[in-house]
């Protein structure tokens, strides 16, 4: 019998990747070892496994799986898994990139006609039968600066695009792009931010975006400007953004992912007027095991017939 390939399913949504594995008819060319998360993987099962799929792993459990060949993060950010100390040198190491595409823009334009129409002050204002005559404010005409124009940034420059806005923002390597009038590079983010009337955060998190936006950056935004953190928690500088909205230096934030999570119940964040909490709910889809699934098979198929893989993280960048 020929050596198939071990692949060990960290994740308790295992059956999704096995359907997905067998629907694309690779099952007979590998050996499938599901593991719900709160199990410890095997000494035989750290020893044997070839292609690991997880959201992550503990610092140590690496070094003892010495035919491990690749890596498949569950998510796009893998700040975890290049911090740990034992992360092998030679691991091929891919995420989640673009799984969050069918959500993400959906849930940011929703937060861009939170602040802009008077839907939640209706409600409030239904429960007390009061009728109180409000203005919506048009999106259109408005510019969204968008600091991070990866996959996500331009499907919401496309949707906002639509809607009138002229979308300009930032990107590691600059090129024209559809449906945004200007793309700089990161050392113009003073630029966006200047001319913005709403400002996206879809950053990685790397040494180099850690409290990227700060007091220096929020006193570059409009005053009637609102700050929108849908990329990672690291990327604002928390007793700055509290004391900038507090004083009316900026309009407002709405943050969708912390550094800490779930928030813990004494952060400002709770508390100061002007910011709303969103419960992390811009990637998550009611199908993303699915969704991920595919990209992880799509992979799968390419690691069997010896072909390069997608998604591959870059060490050095960060993502």
């Amino acid at each position: 019998m020929r050596n198939l390939p071990r692949l060990l399913l960290w994740t308790d949504a295992s059956q999704h990747y096995a359907d997905a594995i067998a629907a694309t008819g690779l099952a007979d060319r590998v050996l499938i070892d599901p593991l719900t998360r709160k199990t410890t993987p095997s000494d035989a099962q750290r020893a044997e496994t070839n292609v690991l799929l997880a959201a992550g792993v503990p610092p140590g459990l690496l070094r003892t799986m010495p035919n491990l060949r690749w890596a498949q993060s569950l998510t796009a950010g893998v700040e975890g898994w290049l911090g740990l100390p034992d992360l092998p040198a030679g691991l091929t190491l891919t995420c989640a990139r673009g799984t969050h595409r069918q959500s993400m823009p959906e849930n940011i334009l929703g937060a861009l006609f939170h602040i802009t129409k008077s839907y939640a002050g209706i409600a409030e204002d239904q429960r007390q039968s009061l009728w109180r005559h409000r203005v919506a404010t048009p999106l259109n005409g408005k510019t969204l600066g968008i600091l991070g124009l990866g996959a996500i940034g331009q499907d919401v420059a496309r949707l906002a695009s639509a809607l009138g806005m002229r979308v300009i923002g930032t990107r590691r390597r600059p090129a024209p792009m559809h449906d945004v009038a200007e793309v700089l590079p990161s050392e113009r983010t003073a630029e966006v931010l200047a001319q913005s009337d709403f400002v996206l955060l879809l950053l990685p998190a790397t040494p180099e975006t850690d409290n990227f936006i700060d007091a220096e950056r929020l006193a570059q935004m409009k005053p009637s400007a609102w700050l929108l953190n849908f990329g990672r928690g690291h990327l604002i500088n928390d007793h700055d953004l509290v004391a900038a909205v507090a004083a009316k230096q900026i309009a407002g934030a709405i943050l969708d992912v912390f550094r800490e999570e779930p928030l813990p119940k004494q952060h400002p964040f709770w508390t100061t007027d002007g910011i709303l909490v969103l419960p992390h709910i811009g990637g998550p889809h009611p199908d993303r095991d699915s969704i991920v699934a595919g990209l992880f098979v799509a992979n799968l198929e390419r690691f069997l017939n010896d072909q390069p893989l997608t998604q591959v993280v870059d060490r050095t960048a960060g993502y």
